[in-house]
């Protein structure tokens, strides 16, 4: 069989903000990844997914597009992208946009028209609605970021529609124009030699056409307001299904793409974006990782129930931190994140890195008065509990000031993690026990191995209830056995039902290696061992 690069490949994750400055002025930009390509490549991986780096006035940091087919200043020109393209590409490297389809700036030229008037062309493209009976906004529906979903526009006298902050409205995907409109803003990248596109949001592109007020959330837990309601009516509807397999087929009008779909949702509901017949998304991104509680149990169950309901031929993923969710070595520990880091990349499926995973950065404590994020800034209260700067701080280089994420005397967009000095690339690389080596360790070995990149799960029961134990096994290759110590005590275990003798290939401890006896193995504390099987 033979299997594509986004099967086979590692998606690594920039949030172009915070990986690299270029010219000083505190801000990540394109030429600044462009400097950073030949440590992109060390790391094994086989794509970059960049988010948003469109024309924006910022008010969600590029997540509220003003220009679909430019690119904004602070991070560089049409040119400098069309080079970044073409240095990934002689790296080997594939380049992935983050695709916003669900709303735009209103800033953006379609909705500065569609609020000029009620009898404006394109007045339909967005979702307006009278003001209740009795006034004030139309239904019940409520914002991600905090408050009503819906304001008020003083000129036209309706209310439009915005699921996240005010400044981004929500187009309206019933209006085929709109949907046609997108695929050119798809097609205008695809032609310029993208690879494919991590699609935002993807699951909110259909809304209630009859506007019903969204029920109550009985499991809400008082901490973010957008989720006391049950999003019934504007997440997830059976027709934003149709409008994800328009989007698959100009996709397939090129060679060799990907499309990655946003889609927090359980095992059975996330199935379904696949597709009927494969033709909606590759990747619908699979976040149980980041969203569980970290325990070998609850781990191994939805592995073996996401990998029991993959549709046939359907491919699965992994993610294990992004830019909306706390850090990984934040959320579990740092001994607990390389454990996790050898889970992802030893797991099935194609695995999603965030960038500053592999050295185990951590969320950086943000001062309310230097926030960005607008969720935050909403609900001052809920701050520090919501807000998403945390992992969006500068990408750790080296020892020098700033950590080499801008020069020296330049305030960055948001402060460096206080413990930079020793947490960094340029340390790690020195380092064979850090996490940048077993990273890399690890990368290498998925790279060589059928097995690890492409070959079949198994679990395998152990009497431990916090190790997590499975092979990969593929023909006519090297077979392996992957064990996971979730927990903070030493195991011995018997595997000699699943091989009579094996070989540790790598440990998290970086400290073991060569034969062992499999009849008894030992684990010890925040271990995990990849083992070659004889």
């Amino acid at each position: 069989m033979t299997y594509r690069w986004w099967q086979k490949g590692i998606v690594y994750q920039i949030y172009p903000r915070s990986f690299q400055d270029s010219n000083g002025d505190g801000v990540g930009d394109l030429p600044g990844i462009v400097r950073r390509l030949d440590y992109l490549q060390s790391l094994n991986i086989n794509a970059i997914w960049l988010s948003p780096i469109y024309p924006s006035p910022m008010h969600d940091f590029g997540y509220d597009v003003a220009d679909y087919t430019g690119i904004h200043p602070l991070f560089g020109t049409l040119a400098d992208f069309d080079r970044l393209l073409a240095e990934a590409h002689r790296r080997g490297l594939k380049v992935i946009l983050d695709l916003v389809p669900n709303h735009t700036s209103d800033e953006h030229p379609w909705f500065i028209q569609s609020r000029a008037s009620r009898n404006n062309p394109k007045r339909d493209w967005y979702i307006w609605r009278d003001p209740a009976p009795g006034g004030g906004p139309p239904n019940n529906w409520m914002s991600y970021f905090g408050g009503s979903a819906w304001a008020f526009d003083e000129t036209t006298g309706q209310y439009y529609l915005h699921l996240f902050d005010v400044h981004q409205p929500d187009l309206n995907y019933r209006n085929p124009a709109v949907r046609e409109a997108m695929f050119n803003v798809m097609r205008f990248w695809l032609d310029r030699g993208v690879d494919g596109f991590r699609v935002d949001v993807i699951t909110l592109m259909m809304k209630d056409p009859l506007f019903r007020d969204e029920p109550l959330n009985p499991d809400w837990d008082g901490i973010d307001p957008a989720y006391k309601l049950k999003h019934i009516y504007t997440s997830n509807l059976p027709e934003v299904h149709d409008i994800i397999r328009q989007m698959r087929a100009v996709i397939d009008e090129y060679d060799d793409r990907v499309m990655i779909g946003e889609t927090y949702l359980p095992n059975e509901e996330l199935m379904q974006f696949y597709g009927p017949n494969l033709n909606e998304c590759h990747l619908p991104f699979n976040f149980q990782l980041i969203t569980l509680d970290w325990d070998a149990q609850t781990v191994r169950r939805a592995v073996d129930e996401y990998e029991a309901l993959l549709p046939p031929g359907a491919w699965p993923n992994w993610v294990l931190g992004n830019h909306d969710k706390h850090r990984v070595a934040t959320r579990i520990g740092p001994a607990q994140a390389r454990v996790a880091n050898m889970l992802l990349l030893t797991l099935r499926g194609t695995p999603t890195v965030y960038y500053g995973e592999e050295i185990g950065m951590e969320d950086v404590p943000i001062p309310l008065e230097m926030m960005h994020d607008p969720p935050a800034l909403n609900q001052p209260d809920q701050a520090h509990i919501i807000g998403r700067d945390p992992e969006r701080t500068p990408m750790q280089w080296d020892s020098s000031p700033n950590a080499g994420f801008t020069p020296e005397g330049v305030q960055p967009w948001l402060p460096v993690a206080a413990d930079y000095t020793r947490r960094n690339v340029a340390v790690q690389e020195q380092d064979p026990t850090s996490m940048l080596s077993l990273f890399r360790t690890l990368t290498v070995l998925r790279r060589a191995e059928p097995s690890l990149s492409v070959g079949a799960y198994a679990p395998v029961d152990t009497p431990a209830a916090d190790v997590f134990a499975y092979t990969r096994t593929a023909p006519h290759a090297d077979r392996f056995l992957v064990v996971l110590n979730f927990g903070r005590g030493s195991h011995t275990l018997d595997f000699s039902h699943v091989a009579s003798r094996g070989s540790i290939a790598v440990s998290t401890g970086m400290h073991r290696t060569g034969p062992v006896d499999l009849s008894r193995l030992t684990l010890g504390p925040d271990e995990g061992l990849v083992i070659r099987m004889g």
